[in-house]
């Protein structure tokens, strides 16, 4: 039996939009974006992506995202972290405790990045499948967002503190993290404040 065999049917996404938005002003996730607001470019990803469901994590302003995330998608799950203030790990802590069980593979996407290319997701996916404990993308040397994490990471992910998310987790997997070329640097670029909006 091939390593990986129905991961793909069981892959989930998590959109983590919980913080603040200090060096914005506040706000950001709503701010105008393209058509719609910045929150549904990364949405809009997690939707394209080979998931079966998109869960958004709420904290700051969370009344408000959930509301913009349900109006661009009503399939979307709200799941809010309590103690978003403590940084992003307790985000992806709430996240990742709220999956389903059978959940073989989690996508993490972060709500300021709007531009994460299509094209690299069904890879990221096909290399968890081929038994990579988890898969991120790269560009130009940068490694980028989103990060596909197997399951099996599970339990660090959910011991997690402060603001560092899963960057430690996925250090620690040295060659083993897959890595896949993107096919440009919306893997990267993300809104810290509003001269980013372009």
């Amino acid at each position: 039996m091939a390593t990986g065999v129905g991961v793909t049917d069981r892959l989930e996404a998590l959109v983590l939009a919980a913080g603040t938005g200090s060096r914005f002003g506040g706000g950001k996730l709503l701010a105008p974006w393209g058509q719609g607001l910045l929150l549904h470019g990364a949405l809009a990803a997690a939707f394209a992506a080979p998931v079966r469901g998109v869960t958004v994590v709420t904290g700051s302003d969370g009344e408000a995202v959930g509301a913009a995330a349900r109006a661009f998608n009503p399939a979307v799950r709200i799941v809010h972290a309590a103690d978003y203030a403590e940084g992003m790990g307790a985000s992806l802590r709430t996240g990742i405790a709220r999956l389903p069980a059978d959940t073989a593979g989690g996508f993490v996407f972060l709500g300021d990045m709007p531009r994460v290319p299509h094209e690299v997701l069904k890879p990221l996916a096909e290399a968890l499948a081929g038994g990579a404990p988890a898969a991120g993308p790269t560009f130009q040397g940068r490694r980028g967002h989103p990060v596909l994490l197997g399951a099996a990471l599970f339990r660090q992910l959910l011991a997690l503190t402060g603001d560092e998310g899963a960057r430690s987790v996925l250090h620690g997997l040295g060659d083993r993290l897959a890595l896949i070329e993107a096919p440009d640097d919306g893997v990267l670029f993300d809104v810290d404040e509003r001269c980013d909006l372009g």
